[in-house]
């Protein structure tokens, strides 16, 4: 079957979700067998966080390394190589008994994670045309919410009638979705091949290379020099005149043309960085810092369930998939609302609102008589995730150059599980000393006493990006007429509570 540009490059955005969606539902699987596996055999906080702690610890240290691995090697290399050996993993992981060893598999498939979700997040904005971004991420958000959604009731199940093993043989097998992208995607980067971008960028090609070889044609060739001026100048005004909307919005968008490379609000393609710009570094500290505050809820709300609440594996797993139900409406209300959103620091407040609420819902879990009463707050909670990602998302390929995008989104995830990780190893400390219900209600008013923190650092980061000619003029380019809304199925982010992105 033949696909135009634009029709090929949603198929990609759907084989792409999908197959996130698959292995996303095979790590929250084997991440809630796991840890029903060590709460059963007795062990405490410490044991249940130092197994979320290698899950996560790589996700920060690797980030840079990873970062300019998916930037700079073909994507399908990637992604079918890696898949493979996340494969061979958790198969492994299945047959194993000893923890150091379990441990250290867990850890392993961690780093497979930390190079392929930045280079799955950074396909994404390269798949299609920044006026249809919010909708090809609400895509691929819903493939997560649905995978993420399955993993915890389908451990559930399982673990009640076959134990752990079975539970994590189905994760090796979902990992092979990884090895069908990377084939099938047309779309790649990385690599020596000029990226697969969007098509404003295409477009723009297209036009320079109609007008340069317009202006040959034409050209004397006694005056070889003063030819080649004019040829450059006219391919540039040619490719200006003829790019489709989309690429002249994205031009306006980043702010982009400057000598000796890409112009963005964090600094040139060549030279980008995080902490040149104002907005993205406030998004990126204040998302981690929440979540080390409210981070330890994943590590204390198992022993809150079965021991406080008393309720059963099935009951743990149901709750835990009702946060992420609530990301599925939350996702795509939070496209509606971006589309609206005149200017970046709007995405940034999104971004703290929705962190409030993860938070407020956080308290209000500390105050339920049974486990049945926490599936309202998490649905309210993850719909408040769901949102949270979309705008972080949005902003990241707003601001950052395509060459290094994997890498912001690296550096994005790193903090965000760098927070992750502080909240494990607080609330496994804590638990061993403190009742769950204090330490959850203790880490809800945290949560939002430092969201409260950072609102007036939003409206200065606004100022300088502004003052620097950083800051991202107009609203983005609305989608066309015809493009509709669609539901259907990753991104970097397996979501954790209140997490941005992606975890197993």
């Amino acid at each position: 079957m033949s696909f135009t540009t634009d029709e090929s490059r949603w198929s990609d955005v759907w084989i792409a979700a999908a197959a996130r969606g698959t292995t996303i539902c095979g790590d929250f699987l084997a991440a809630t067998a796991l840890a029903l596996a060590l709460q059963g055999a007795g062990a405490g906080g410490l044991a249940v966080s130092g197994l979320l702690l290698a899950a996560t610890l790589p996700l920060v240290v690797l980030a840079p390394l990873a970062g300019r691995l998916a930037d700079r090697t073909d994507s399908r290399t990637l992604l079918v190589t890696i898949g493979f050996g996340q494969a061979a993993i958790c198969a492994l992981l299945a047959v194993v008994e000893q923890p150091v060893l379990v441990v250290g598999l867990v850890a392993l498939l961690a780093c497979g994670l930390a190079v392929t979700q930045p280079c799955l997040a950074a396909l994404l904005p390269a798949m299609v045309r920044p006026a249809d971004l919010p909708r090809a991420s609400a895509i691929s958000q819903t493939a997560v919410s649905l995978g993420a959604l399955g993993g915890p009731v389908l451990a559930g199940l399982l673990v009640g009638q076959f134990g752990t093993r079975v539970p994590l043989l189905l994760d090796a097998v979902t990992y092979l979705a990884l090895v069908v992208a990377g084939l099938l995607l047309r779309t790649r980067r990385g690599g020596r091949r000029p990226a697969t971008a969007s098509p404003a960028t295409a477009s723009k090609a297209t036009a320079s290379s109609k007008a340069t070889a317009s202006s040959k044609a034409t050209a004397s060739s006694k005056a070889t020099a003063s030819s080649k001026a004019t040829v450059s100048s006219e391919a540039t005004v040619s490719s200006e005149a003829t790019a489709s909307p989309a690429a002249v919005s994205s031009e306006a968008t980043a702010g982009r043309a400057v000598s000796g490379g890409v112009a963005t609000p964090g600094g040139t393609e060549i030279g980008w960085r995080l902490r040149r710009d104002p907005l993205m570094l406030v998004m990126v500290v204040s998302t981690a810092v929440v979540i080390a505050a409210i981070g330890g809820i994943n590590v204390i709300e198992v022993f809150f369930i079965r021991e406080t609440l008393e309720g059963s594996a099935t009951t743990y797993g149901l709750v835990s998939a009702a946060w992420m139900a609530g990301m599925l409406p939350g996702t795509w209300l939070a496209v509606r609302l971006a589309r609206r959103l005149d200017d970046d620091a709007g995405l940034v407040r999104g971004v703290l609102a929705t962190l409030a609420v993860c938070s407020l819902m956080v308290l209000l879990a500390a105050t339920v008589p049974a486990a049945g009463v926490l599936v309202p707050l998490w649905l309210v909670g993850g719909a408040a995730n769901g949102g949270e990602n979309v705008f972080a998302n949005l902003l990241t390929a707003r601001r950052v150059p395509e060459a290094v995008r994997a890498r912001a989104y690296a550096s994005y995830g790193a903090a965000v599980q760098g927070g992750s990780m502080a909240g494990f190893l607080i609330g496994g400390a804590l638990l061993a000393v403190v009742p769950p219900r204090p330490l959850i209600a203790g880490a809800g008013v945290v949560g939002l006493l430092v969201v409260l923190v950072f609102v007036p650092f939003v409206a200065g980061a606004a100022r300088r990006s502004s003052s620097a000619g950083l800051a991202t003029p107009g609203r983005p380019a609305e989608p066309e007429p015809a493009a509709g809304d669609t539901v259907g199925p990753w991104l970097s982010a397996s979501h954790a509570r209140g997490s941005g992105t992606s975890s197993s």
